[in-house]
């Protein structure tokens, strides 16, 4: 299985899907002629749009790459809780001049976006904040798709493998934007990647992509020291010359004003790691209501960004963001991947 996935790429790092504008065609692209493997990021897209994405990867590139997708969850949320959340991000948006959006909840077209996969069959089907059930999974195969799934712990990494996956994604506390985890209100080990790596590799024979921190050479070989076979990067990507990241976004990475992360659920009612701003500071309570939160503040997060106000949007990164590079995305690759050991 192992020999399958690696077939997939000449240098094994991989560019993360990373959705909300970071991830472009040309991003993708650009990883994959680079001779690593990457991901078009299909969350918060329509099927439509995702398949727009595709086509257009497809014009750029005749390598393989991967898809990535959200599994919706169970319908958890605190309607009195969203509602307290809500009324607290009143002054923000009077501030920005705009309205909330409204707590809405949606599956973020999950039954199109499977279709879509079989009917397409990228090279991987990657899934987050979940893990399919075996035949959803079978039927992916069949199609033509390895199928790759997010995990942060080594239960998550069981049931996965019990429902036939072909690659970990193993996601370490280091990682930015959202965890992967299958319940976001559950208690989170919080491992590194190097401990999550090592802990699922003693457990099972499938073959894993570490994730979280890989930031610099030094982490990448960390990582397949522990026992990956391939590591997979998104904030060492968020300033290329291909990122769609906006300006305020690279800027924070490298600006002294924002010098810490941490996980919060303001922004989208889900854990996520970001760079520690005004906005994050001021809301520390927001409640676990994924997507709902992510729906209310949306609004803000637009006109933030069009305003330049850097404390009032999500700046997911990860632990290593003063490691990333404003250079071209085949650059970045060959500097991680010198990283990768020699036998």
């Amino acid at each position: 299985m192992t020999q399958g996935i690696g077939g997939l790429w000449d240098v094994p790092v991989l560019v993360a899907p990373m959705a909300g504008g970071p991830t472009t065609p040309q991003l993708v692209a650009a990883g994959c002629d680079s001779g690593g493997f990457a991901f078009v990021a299909g969350a918060y897209r329509s099927a439509a749009q995702v398949e727009e994405d595709i086509r257009a990867l497809r014009g750029l590139t005749p390598r393989p790459f991967g898809v990535n997708v959200f599994c919706p969850g169970p319908h958890t949320a605190d309607v009195e809780a969203v509602q307290r959340y809500v009324d607290e991000l009143i002054p923000e948006a009077e501030r920005l001049g705009v309205e909330l959006g409204r707590p809405a909840r949606d599956d973020d077209d999950w039954h199109a976006k499977l279709a879509l996969l079989i009917d397409t069959a990228p090279a991987v089907s990657s899934f987050a904040f979940g893990c399919p059930e075996a035949a959803t999974i079978a039927a992916l195969q069949q199609s033509g798709s390895l199928v790759m799934v997010t995990v942060t712990n080594a239960d998550e990494a069981s049931l996965a493998v019990e429902r036939g996956v072909d690659v970990l994604c193993a996601q370490g506390i280091e990682a930015g934007a959202h965890r992967g985890t299958f319940d976001d209100t559950a208690a989170d080990d919080e491992l590194t990647v190097v401990d999550l790596v090592a802990a699922i590799a003693s457990r099972h024979r499938v073959p894993i992509v570490a994730a979280g921190g890989i930031s610099v050479p030094a982490r990448v070989e960390a990582a397949f020291r522990a026992g990956a076979v391939a590591v997979q990067a998104g904030t060492a990507f968020l300033r290329a010359y291909e990122s769609g990241a906006s300006e305020i976004h690279q800027a924070a990475l490298v600006d002294p004003r924002f010098s810490t992360t941490a996980m919060t659920r303001a922004f989208t009612g889900r854990r996520a790691r970001g760079l520690v701003n005004a906005f994050l500071r001021r809301h520390p309570e927001a409640p676990s209501a994924f997507p709902e939160i992510h729906h209310v503040t949306r609004p803000l997060r637009v006109a933030a960004t069009r305003l330049g106000d850097a404390d009032s949007v999500n700046l997911w990164a990860g632990t290593g963001h003063r490691d990333a590079r404003a250079e071209p995305a085949a650059a970045i690759l060959d500097w991680l991947a010198s990283g990768v050991p020699s036998s």
